[in-house]
């Protein structure tokens, strides 16, 4: 069954793309949810008319995702933790510290599009993070971790 999204759904595809899913999946719970459409005729052609009036727009959005994944790549964000003598964080650190960081020196990013390399940050030191800002941007951030 082909669908058009209406938004980004991880492992699937991003908004106003047509994709082939199955049939449960798209008639029990994509179309339910409004998260996408039947791809009939019809609506094809409104999607490609859509696409075709937002190609301005999206080229403005992508030039601004480069720029900010440009300054992300050069930057080193530090992430402050409680820690204990031996280096080891009371807790972890997740998607939403990083975030705060980074929204602290001035750029936003969404949670939701990060992804922290390894597993779960449990000790001070300097760490990787991909960040997708946009469908064809995508950023690899350095991030330290360091005690309160």
């Amino acid at each position: 069954m082909k669908v058009i999204l209406k938004e980004n759904i991880e492992n699937l595809g991003f908004a106003n793309e047509v994709v082939n899913v199955k049939n449960g999946y798209g008639r029990n719970f994509l179309i339910p949810k409004g998260v996408a459409t039947l791809a009939t005729e019809s609506a094809l052609k409104v999607l490609a008319e859509n696409i075709k009036q937002r190609a301005v727009k999206d080229k403005k959005i992508k030039d601004e995702a480069q720029q900010t994944a440009a300054a992300l790549n050069t930057m080193v964000v530090k992430v402050t933790a409680k820690a204990g003598e031996n280096g080891k964080i009371f807790g972890s650190i997740n998607t939403i510290q990083l975030a705060e960081a980074i929204e602290k020196l001035g750029l936003t990013v969404d949670r939701k599009y990060i992804k922290i390399r390894g597993e779960a940050i449990k000790t001070l030191g300097t760490y990787e993070a991909s960040i997708r800002l946009h469908k064809d941007v995508d950023a690899v951030i350095k991030f330290e971790v360091i005690g309160e």
